[in-house]
């Protein structure tokens, strides 16, 4: 039978996705639970896998295409009934296959083991089984064996591989070193320095072209480069308008002596048994934002105006602003509130990590109830941070800087940094948003007060 797979809903109200990859073509046989394309929603890179197990008929969308939720995506021969069918029907010798969603999606699987994924020939047609050779040759260079070997595709993420592009790197030869995980940048600045391999450097010379001018009739302009608007850029964008224009925003700032913070992580850093966490600033934060929001209930929820009700929430799913190669993205930390300042640090690293390579889940991006942006890491001080949509509060961390700082009646060089809290003030009035401020101040100047906060 000839059986369609649409594209499913992948949550959180998402209406299109963008595909990024293919992994199968038309006329291959494709297993159960097989990846069979990569698709970009606002939020995140997800892998497709198959319902079905059968010959790919058709692929009905190309590389590059946004096509909406419910259009048709692909196109499968599958053998043990007749008539036409839709991915949310009866599969194979009459199991149910569920289409695949967020959480749970794809049918059940009938053999153990991994999800397999299409071989595809490396470029040049001709590969060779010793990895050796592989790292050793140029890599421009084509292996003359002659032995023809079908390699798996290299996985990386549409950000590693356009980076590998403008460097003029073969990711086959990259893979060769890095197993069957995700290459991701570092991998490939760790072949380039290895193999010796001259980079090829794009053509960045300014093209001119002649453009009508009342003036002159002609004059030259730059080349202009333009971006398509989508995926994560896209998403931002909506999200920001509609935030700035639908909640009233109120920043306030507040400069802090956090001398005793940075004593503080120093002593945890000569700690041997905690020589494989990597405790920051930002994990001391986060600790005392969720300390602080107990007091500050206002400040950990959100307006459903529907409903007509202020929604607060009993638990902190903690958002952290990271800048990848895709855009700003805003992953969470499941109930933040429950974790040590170990746990914190450790969730703060891996999550960053993740979004760094672009395999944050649509799971970690959506939800969250109140959110910190370190824009600290870029030296800068303060800001008036845009509230996510559905949180009432988000706060920027500034920079620690060493400056002259009255302390005990006298001056003296001290580390200070700058919180800056956005609020929505439909929900939180000014002594609300000011105490909760105080209550993160008073943590971070004397990280003991933790011990009097519940």
């Amino acid at each position: 039978m000839n059986a369609e797979f649409r594209l499913p809903d992948l949550g959180e109200g998402l209406t299109e996705a963008e595909v990024v990859q293919w992994l199968v073509a038309p006329g291959d046989t494709v297993t159960l639970n097989q990846t069979l394309a990569e698709v970009e929603t606002a939020k995140a890179i997800v892998e497709l896998p198959s319902p079905y197990e059968g010959v790919v008929a058709a692929l009905h969308a190309e590389a590059g295409q946004t096509i909406a939720v419910g259009a048709p995506l692909i196109e499968f021969d599958v053998e043990g009934a007749d008539g036409p069918s839709t991915a949310d029907s009866s599969g194979v010798d009459g199991q149910e296959k569920a289409q695949p969603n967020l959480v749970g999606y794809g049918a059940a699987p009938t053999a153990s083991g991994r999800p397999a994924r299409r071989a595809r020939r490396a470029a040049g047609a001709r590969a060779t089984t010793d990895t050796a050779v592989l790292e050793a040759a140029p890599h421009d260079a084509s292996p003359t064996v002659s032995v023809e070997v079908v390699i798996e595709r290299p996985r990386s993420t549409p950000p590693v591989r356009a980076y590998a592009k403008r460097l003029g790197v073969d990711l086959a030869l990259v893979a060769a070193s890095v197993g069957d995980r995700v290459i991701t940048r570092a991998d490939i600045d760790d072949y380039v320095s290895r193999t010796g391999v001259t980079v090829e450097q794009a053509d960045l010379t300014p093209r001119r072209t002649a453009v009508p001018d009342d003036a002159t009739g002609l004059r030259e302009h730059s080349r202009e480069t333009r971006i398509p608007i989508r995926g994560v850029r896209k998403h931002t964008a909506a999200a920001m308008v509609e935030s700035a224009f639908t909640a009233p925003h109120v920043t306030v700032f507040h400069t802090v002596d956090v001398t005793s913070t940075m004593d503080l992580l120093e002593s945890l850093r000569g700690d041997r048994s905690l020589s494989e966490h990597r405790i920051g600033p930002l994990a001391v934060v986060a600790k005392a934002v969720c300390l602080a929001l107990t007091r500050a209930p206002g400040l950990n929820a959100r307006w459903d105006e529907s409903a007509g009700e202020i929604v607060q929430f009993g638990y902190v799913d903690l958002g952290i602003a990271a800048a990848t190669d895709r855009g700003l993205i805003v992953p969470h930390i499941r109930d933040a509130e429950t974790m040590s300042l170990i746990e914190l640090a450790d969730a703060v690293r891996s999550l960053a990590a993740t979004a760094r390579e672009g395999r944050t889940s649509p799971v970690e991006l959506s939800g969250g109830t109140f959110s910190i942006s370190n824009i600290g890491v870029f030296g800068v001080d303060a800001g008036t941070p845009i509230l996510p949509p559905g949180q009432s509060g988000i706060l920027a961390v500034g920079a620690v800087r060493r400056l002259p700082w009255e302390h005990r009646g006298e001056i003296a060089l001290r580390h200070v940094m700058t919180l800056s809290l956005s609020f929505d003030h439909r929900i939180v009035d000014g002594a609300e948003g000011a105490r909760f401020l105080k209550d993160v101040a008073d943590v971070l100047e004397e990280p003991g007060r933790a011990m009097l906060l519940r």
